[in-house]
């Protein structure tokens, strides 16, 4: 096989594995350190303050993360295509139990 073929060969497998890659959002809502982290302008201190903001009240929307400091619209802009927001968890009701009156 002749080297460049090769070499072609690598640079396509790279191409979609990069494309793949990008193409999975990160959901602001269950994102943990690392995988905030890898957001362009988001550095260690931005991550702590979305996880802080989510644990008092999970994101409605992607655009709400620009109210945690640090994160203004230019880097929303930059971001936006890379976010998610999963529904946030209902808090489940303990059953009353099977032998209760009503």
């Amino acid at each position: 096989m002749y080297p460049w073929i090769r070499v072609a060969f690598l640079v396509l497998v790279l191409m979609i594995g990069g494309v793949a890659m990008a193409a999975e959002k990160i959901d602001i809502n269950t994102a943990n350190q690392a995988q905030l982290e890898t957001l362009p302008g988001i550095g260690p201190v931005i991550a702590g303050r979305i996880i802080e903001y989510r644990q008092k009240k999970p994101f409605a929307s992607i655009e709400e993360i620009k109210e945690v400091k640090g994160i203004g619209e230019a880097t929303f802009l930059k971001i936006q295509d890379m976010l998610t927001v999963s529904a946030p968890q209902a808090e489940a009701k303990p059953a009353a139990p099977a032998d209760a009156k009503q």
